[in-house]
């Protein structure tokens, strides 16, 4: 994120030249239909995983992550090919096994010099994925880069980048499961299935529902002005069971709800505090979308292992006047009734709005909040165990929020946010109910 604040950077990493790992065995050629879900998402998503060394000697870590690569991306092969525009105008795979590109790297320090990850340090952490900054456009970008990066402690870290178009947060966890499955020599236990046809626009489009995630808001608060001028702080905020407990007790003690989950009560808290933060007049438009996983909601259902991205944005709209004067669980209500919005009829309606408009989600007075709370990216066992840590290197847009899964039982929610400082100052104690 532009002009994030970090205090120091310890690390040096000397980088080596990027090699090609291509599927080991022969694979389709042609184009990879990406369907209308993947369409607004195509952004890189950089992460990292720490292994820490142990009794099991990680010297061949490259080695074996190289080669177990090679033979899982005969299964997920789209990665190993390129984005381009198709005749329709839309993004699509070619299609060529050209390969990822796989590179080694040495950094002059113990693993520890990387602290608690669950702080954000993108300068540091981006130092452990392969990304090119210097692309003018997302179809320069590989779909895929690997970069593992070796300690002198014997750990070492994976660092992958991800183009979102090709997966959501389900099945990137698969492909990493599988990744790691085939480095100690197993087979797959949920094949990707890679047919996306499901999600085609239908030959008619029909819109049956109001799409307001795509409605576009007047900044009448001069909200791109404060990101524009202030520095942007990002900063991680933990909530303990028992804090989430005692909150939802707190927002359900006037009657308006009579229950909730830590995932609407957290959404609904965020975006209250947020347009607080930012002082938007009373009667700015904002807006806060979240994507919904629907993969067990259709009739039949997605076929196990589906590789994409099968989650559709929801949306909750109204006035910043209105989201601070009623209370909390009037916001938890509306994340509520989004959420129930979202079935397969929805969806449908989804996509062929953007068939119809090929539109993309306005951001302007908008949160986004992304979720993974329930995506283990930390089980990835390539013969080293568990991560010791996992998770993103920074939050892709200034628009964007995190939700992460914290502590050694995972129950912990880890609140991920970028705010100019003027309000990052004053966002805590407004998240106090």
């Amino acid at each position: 994120m532009e002009g994030l604040h970090e205090n120091g950077d310890a690390l040096t990493v000397t980088k080596f030249m990027p090699t090609l790992v291509r599927p080991s065995e022969k694979t389709d050629n042609g184009f990879y239909f990406l369907s209308n879900l993947d369409q607004n998402i195509a952004i890189i998503m950089p992460m990292v995983h720490c292994f820490k060394a142990d009794e099991r000697k990680s010297d061949n870590a490259s080695e074996v992550l190289k080669q177990s690569l090679s033979k899982v991306l005969a299964h997920f092969y789209p990665f190993a090919s390129s984005l381009t525009i198709g005749s329709d105008g839309k993004l699509i795979v070619k299609c060529t096994g050209e390969g990822v590109q796989f590179m080694e790297a040495v950094a002059n320090h113990e693993i520890e010099v990387l602290g608690d990850i669950t702080i954000p340090k993108p300068v540091t952490l981006g130092k452990l994925v392969h990304t090119f900054p210097e692309a003018k456009n997302v179809l320069e970008i590989p779909l895929l880069t690997v970069q593992v990066t070796r300690f002198k402690c014997g750990g070492f870290v994976l660092g992958i980048a991800m183009n979102h178009c090709m997966a959501d947060g389900i099945s990137a966890v698969e492909f990493l499961n599988s990744w790691a499955e085939t480095a100690r020599g197993l087979p797959l236990t949920v094949p990707p299935f890679l047919d996306r046809a499901i999600f085609r626009s239908r030959q008619l489009p029909k819109i049956e529902f109001p799409h307001h995630k795509f409605t576009e808001i007047e900044d009448v608060s001069n909200i791109t002005t404060l990101y524009q001028e202030q520095e942007i702080v990002c900063r991680s905020f933990c909530f303990d069971e028992k804090t989430l407990s005692l909150l939802k007790k707190l927002a359900m003690k006037d009657g308006i709800i009579t229950n909730c989950t830590n995932f609407t009560l957290l959404m609904a808290l965020v975006w209250r505090a947020r347009s607080k933060a930012l002082k938007m007049e009373p009667h700015q438009q904002t807006k806060l979308l979240f994507a919904i996983n629907r993969r067990s909601r259709f009739d039949p259902p997605l076929s196990k292992g589906y590789f994409g991205n099968a989650v559709v944005l929801t949306c909750c709209l109204c006035s910043a006047g209105e989201l601070a004067e009623k209370p909390l669980a009037s916001a938890v209500k509306m994340v509520q009734e989004a959420i129930e919005l979202v079935r397969e009829d929805y969806i449908r309606s989804a996509i062929d709005y953007f068939e119809v408009t090929r539109a993309r989600p306005s951001l302007t007075g908008t949160l986004l909040i992304t979720t993974w709370t329930r995506l283990s990216f930390i089980s990835a066992d390539f013969g080293w165990g568990k991560a010791r840590q996992s998770g993103p290197v920074t939050l892709p847009e200034k628009e964007v929020a995190a939700f992460l899964p914290l502590g050694k039982d995972q129950k912990s929610i880890n609140l991920l946010l970028g705010l100019p400082v003027s309000a990052m100052d004053i966002f805590p104690e407004l998240m106090k109910i």
